[in-house]
């Protein structure tokens, strides 16, 4: 097959065909009904001509003229219209892959690969025994962290209908459906359609923190809280399978966010949201146990006449009549032969004391959970494993998992913002400037507690106070289990990390033993920071103060590496190596240094911000850099994509697990190939870097970038509570947040961030005879494998001639800067093609080019609204208000459409 466009749907993926072609149908029928059918026939012959342009590779010219100078409001419904077609080719997509999962289920013959039924039987066979399974279990800690870094706003009104659509179509996923249990069906999804057509795509105001955590909440509470068992019940039954017994499971998988802790560059959050957000959290997961308590009532009607019940049992039920009288009177006497039942009375009684902050609740989660064991331990004693032992081990494994804080929250702010703190607090003008050795060493006095840093009631040093007082107060009232770590934006160097210590310890952050009990990662960003980032842990645990607190905390040092930041300074190349590089050498200073080193992946949704499969991260990492341990964050549309749908949720944490198990237990034997190849990548890095930097470093490049992109909407869009870029900052390169920059270059479909410099680096090495090495690397090395996949996964998903459409819009700066873009676009593509032998992109993933080719004639028309709208906008000086709100809708569109946006 010589071309994609003759790519057909396989075998096993025509049910998806079919799917695709039916609900296609129904939106065009609410189209019809809900606008007019003279609507539906001008949105076909848009969709047609947009087929017709791909098919013979022609500008997008013609679609240019069916879509210019729309009256806003209709302009708006086309968007509508066709981000509605692909928002059924998504859930077709994702339901398909339940369909998928299922096939294999059925079949029996083979596990789903990348699942842990796989996984567990590839340890097998490299010899991984039972016993040594057993031994590395307890050391797997696997923490997907939610951020408030959205770059795909879907209302919660709008996740629950797709749940009620994707519902709908898993019901007849096996065909066994009647007719009119099917017709029921298609009724549910055609209503849930309709209602999303007639609901905002996004709020007017700007959201709050609060209703950020709402967002993040809706996934941790309804679909991470009910896959959680399902997920250790899958392990023993895959354990049972390939060992042939299963063993005791440990807690593998916790989570984490960082809604209402991130204050990096948002003022929105400070002490009292951090109180807010753990109280908030507290309150959901405490109501979840309580209502499913509820539902074991009945559940739980063992009489103790019919069968036996063990005395620990019984004992604390009368304990608890004794603590809770009053809940005990309101016991029903009908049911005092029903232990277990008069027990999960005042189990209720005392987790709704604990909501209420009353003395007799539980104190820690512990307690609780011991009571669910008490209960899971007598059922197994009694005959009772099938009466209700299952069930109860749900609620065991639930609170294992999500204790009384429901994900542990991390806290995070930019370097400078403790500097300026510090330098208030010792009226210092000049503490900023001063040589990072000099202020590490003045550090030391604040940082040891030997010397409190002085409070002259500046804002900032009140603020800070606030926050470490919040930690110190959450410490006590929701544990240790509650809080994660401490991030330091764009930490450079030692001084950095003791500021905090200093901050901590003036805020009142600081246990019986005098220590700081916190976990503080400094976060290297840009390319420097992770080249001097071993450099840097060094000389941090240099400093006895340091090492004294790392010594508290059982010398376990978290460090998270910053993609956004580091693609956005240096390129994709510089980059991914920076990142690869500086795993392998601070495992290296790790080990000199006697510590344990956890890794904190700051990936985003894009392949720029180190966006792509866990597996396949996981998989190409160095060897030795996960050792049991997987902490990243999860942000923007990532989350929907993963988590939004309970099966697909269960499916990642499977497949996150199970790339774990293997690279821990099993690493990827020594490459002594690897010595040659990492000098190969250093020049493709540097190489990389001086095209980008030449690129995005010109005098007018940031003119050039603002007329060229629709930055200027997507700085007015109500996205999150984070403003674009930092306060008070200009609109420099330097001061833009990674995400906004890679968001408006997505949009553009030029895509700048992900593929810009690939080509002029990998010319040098072939330049220099490396051509071979290349090839060599593409074939044998997983790092070099997955790079090279990812920049064609970008380059097939953008777009030159729609690309070009924007950048004409920058005027005689399109002459000087959009021919480098198509000269490196060109050797880009030359080269990842010839080093993958490839004749097209994605040749050796057709099912994701399919998916690709499904969406561009409902995202190309988008986008080529998008430029004129945008036209029409900066015209009117940007005070049209309808004409904003249609770009905004057409953003919104083009990224679902688009998909790893942001």
């Amino acid at each position: 097959m010589n071309d994609p466009r003759s790519l057909e749907f396989a075998a096993p993926d025509l049910p998806l065909r079919d799917d695709v072609r039916r609900l296609g149908a129904l939106v065009g029928g609410m189209l019809a009904e809900q606008v007019s059918p003279e609507f539906l026939q001008e949105v076909e012959k848009v969709r047609t001509a947009a087929i017709a342009r791909r098919q013979g590779d022609e500008p997008p010219a013609s679609l240019a003229g069916l879509l210019a100078g729309l009256e806003p409001h209709h302009a708006e419904s086309l968007i509508r219209a066709f981000s509605a077609y692909f928002q059924v080719v998504n859930i077709a997509e994702r339901v398909h892959r339940i369909r998928r999962r299922r096939d294999y289920q059925r079949a029996g013959s083979a596990p789903q690969p990348d699942g842990l039924h796989d996984a567990l039987i590839k340890l097998k066979a490299q010899g991984v025994t039972l016993e040594e399974l057993a031994e590395w279990l307890p050391r797997i800690d696997i923490e997907p962290v939610f951020t408030a870094h959205p770059t795909e706003a879907v209302r919660r009104a709008l996740l629950e209908k797709e749940q009620l659509m994707v519902a709908s179509l898993v019901n007849d996923l096996d065909g066994q459906r009647t007719p009119g249990e099917r017709a029921t069906d298609i009724a549910r999804f055609r209503m849930a359609l309709t209602s999303s057509w007639q609901t905002a795509d996004s709020s007017p105001v700007r959201p709050g923190v609060e209703d950020e955590r709402e967002h993040v909440g809706f996934y941790v509470t309804n679909v991470l809280y009910r896959v959680m068992p399902v997920l250790y019940e899958t392990l023993e039954t895959s354990l049972v399978e390939t060992f042939g017994k299963t063993i005791d499971v440990p807690r593998l998988l916790r989570f984490g966010t960082w809604v209402g802790g991130d204050m990096d560059g948002n003022p929105n959050v400070d002490g009292s949201t951090i109180a807010a957000t753990l109280r908030a959290q507290r309150r959901s997961v405490l109501q979840l146990y309580l209502k499913e308590l509820r539902q074991l009532t009945t559940l739980l009607s063992q009489s103790k006449d019919m069968v036996g019940v063990s005395p620990e049992v019984e004992a604390q039920v009368e304990r608890y009549r004794a603590l809770l009288p009053q809940a005990a009177s309101r016991s029903k006497p009908r049911h005092a032969d029903q232990p277990y039942r008069l027990l999960n009375d005042l189990m209720r009684a005392r987790l709704q004391a604990t909501l209420d902050d009353a003395p007799e609740g539980y104190s820690t989660p512990r307690e609780f959970a011991d009571d669910v064991d008490l209960i899971l331990h007598s059922l197994e004693q009694n005959r009772g494993v099938h009466a209700g032992w299952f069930a109860v081990r749900r609620l065991a494994w639930r609170v294992r998992s999500f204790g009384f804080h429901l994900a542990r929250l991390d806290v995070r702010q930019e370097s400078s913002v403790h500097a300026r703190a510090v330098a208030a607090a010792l009226k210092d003008e000049e503490w900023e400037s001063r040589d990072a050795v000099e202020r590490g060493t003045l550090l030391g006095l604040y940082a040891s507690g030997e010397t409190v840093l002085p409070n002259n009631d500046d804002e900032i040093g009140l603020r800070m106070d606030a926050v470490f007082a919040a930690l110190s107060e959450a410490r006590q009232l929701h544990g240790t289990d509650a809080l994660g770590a401490y991030i330091i934006s764009m930490a450079h160097n030692r001084a950095d990390v003791l500021t905090v210590l200093a901050l901590a310890r003036r805020g009142g952050l600081v246990d019986g033993q005098g220590n700081v009990p916190l976990d503080i990662a400094p976060l290297f960003e840009t390319v420097d920071d992770l080249e001097h980032g071993p450099d840097t842990l060094r000389d941090l645990l240099a400093d006895p103060v340091y090492r004294a607190h790392l010594a508290a905390r059982d010398n376990v040092q978290m460090v998270m590496l910053g993609y956004s930041d580091s693609g956005k300074d240096g390129g994709i190349a510089a980059s991914r190596w920076g990142l690869q590089r500086g795993q392998v050498e601070l495992l290296q200073a790790a080990k000199e240094l006697g510590i344990k080193l956890t890794f904190f992946h700051g990936r985003g949704g894009s392949i720029s911000r180190g966006g792509g499969k866990t597996t396949r991260a996981v998989d190409a990492s160095p060897r030795g850099s996960v050792d049991g341990r997987l902490r990243v964050t999860e942000q923007g549309e990532v989350i929907h994509r993963k988590y939004g749908i309970r099966a697909l949720a269960l499916r990642s944490l499977e497949q996150a697990t199970g790339a774990v198990l293997a690279s821990s237990l099993r690493p990827r034997p020594l490459e002594p190939r690897e010595a040659k190849w990492r000098e190969v990548m250093d020049m493709v890095a540097k190489e990389s870097t001086r095209a980008y930097r030449g690129f995005v470093g010109a005098p007018k490049f940031m003119d050039y970038f603002r007329q060229a992109t629709p930055i200027d909407v997507i700085e007015r869009m109500t996205l999150g509570s984070r403003p674009s870029r930092r306060l008070g900052e200009d609109a420099a390169l330097t001061n833009l947040r990674a995400i906004p920059w890679v968001f408006a270059w997505s949009q553009s479909r030029a895509v700048i961030p992900g593929w810009f410099g690939v080509g002029s680096g990998l010319q040098a090495v072939i330049k220099a005879g490396g051509e071979e090495t290349l090839r060599e690397m593409a074939r044998d090395w997983p790092f070099f494998k997955t790079f090279l996949d990812d920049i064609s996964m970008v380059l097939a998903k953008g777009d030159l001639s729609i690309a070009a459409m924007f950048s004409r819009m920058a005027g005689p700066l399109h002459e000087e800067f959009f021919p480098l873009i198509e000269r490196e676009l060109a050797l880009t593509k030359k080269w990842v093609l010839r080093l993958n032998d490839n004749e097209w992109l994605l040749q050796n993933d057709q099912r994701l080019a399919l998916s690709i080719r499904l969406r561009n004639p409902y995202v190309d028309p988008i986008s080529v609204l998008q430029v004129d709208l945008l036209k029409r906008w900066r015209d009117s000086g940007r005070e049209d208000d309808a004409l904003l709100r249609v770009l905004v809708a057409s953003v919104n569109g083009v990224s679902q459409g688009v998909q790893n946006t942001g």
